[in-house]
């Protein structure tokens, strides 16, 4: 009688529970078999489209172990159990963790958004927060800059990406602005040769866009004369120093007056 009852109850439960469990297995396989797919394709279509090699393992440890956790809530779901508790519990964790770490995230999102869009690279020269200096290290979380007197500056990506950035590599050159502050005895024409021919004689200079030499203001006791040059950003200081050094040199050996000071 009680075998007879354990196979009536072993019926009922194949009738009832087997076909969710034959169900829910095969949807397993199924949808494991179709996340490999899918990451074997996203992970070429990243290489395709040149993604950042920082931030494609990253995208996949993000995507593909959220796929297999939505797989087996949907089994789970097919099996039919209820999920009402772990919905709850993982939900309250959500929250907690998203106040805890709601810095971390934004840090995150802001590389993510870096390495994506790509507002900088590796070696631009770069102004942000306040800091100047060559890119040396793009992370998920900060960026590294190395300024021109040898410190390390570590920036948070959250606040670099949502502030002013001000790349000055991007384009290739860069303009040199500087004044020359001389008499009013000195002449023009005079004035503007020396400047021209110190400019062309010097390294490092484009000659395209073209340099310009001019009056930049008449003041009480001196004519300020403006220079213009196109340079390659690398060579700023560089050139800054020699030229302005050279340009003062030529002038005061052709007898140019300076303004005296008052």
């Amino acid at each position: 009688m009680k075998l007879e009852k354990f196979y009536d109850q072993a019926y009922y439960w194949l009738i009832g529970r087997g076909i969710r469990v034959v169900a829910g297995v095969i949807v397993f396989l199924i949808g494991i078999w179709l996340i490999k797919i899918l990451r074997s394709r996203l992970r070429a279509r990243m290489h395709k489209t040149q993604v950042n090699s920082s931030l494609q393992p990253f995208i996949l440890s993000l995507v593909v172990p959220a796929l297999y956790i939505l797989l087996v809530f949907f089994v789970v779901d097919i099996l039919g159990f209820q999920l009402t508790i772990f919905t709850t519990i993982i939900g309250a964790f959500s929250v907690a963790a998203g106040l805890a770490l709601s810095g971390t995230f934004q840090n995150f999102a802001g590389g993510v958004l870096i390495l994506l869009l790509k507002p900088f690279e590796i070696k631009d020269h770069v102004v942000a927060q306040g800091q100047e200096g060559i890119v040396t290290s793009i992370q998920i979380f900060y960026t590294v800059l190395l300024t021109f007197d040898n410190k390390t500056i570590i920036i948070p990506n959250g606040k670099l990406f949502n502030e002013v950035i001000v790349n000055i590599s991007r384009e290739g050159k860069r303009r040199l602005d500087f004044e020359v502050k001389l008499a009013y005895a000195a002449d023009v024409d005079t004035v503007k040769q020396i400047i021209t021919d110190a400019i062309t004689s010097s390294k490092n200079i484009l000659s395209n866009p073209p340099i310009r030499v001019g009056i930049n203001a008449l003041e009480i006791d001196s004519i300020r004369y403006i220079v213009n040059v196109w340079i390659k950003p690398e060579n700023y200081l560089t050139v800054k120093i020699a030229l302005m050094e050279k340009i003062i040199k030529d002038l005061g050996a052709a007898g140019i007056p300076f303004p005296k000071a008052g």
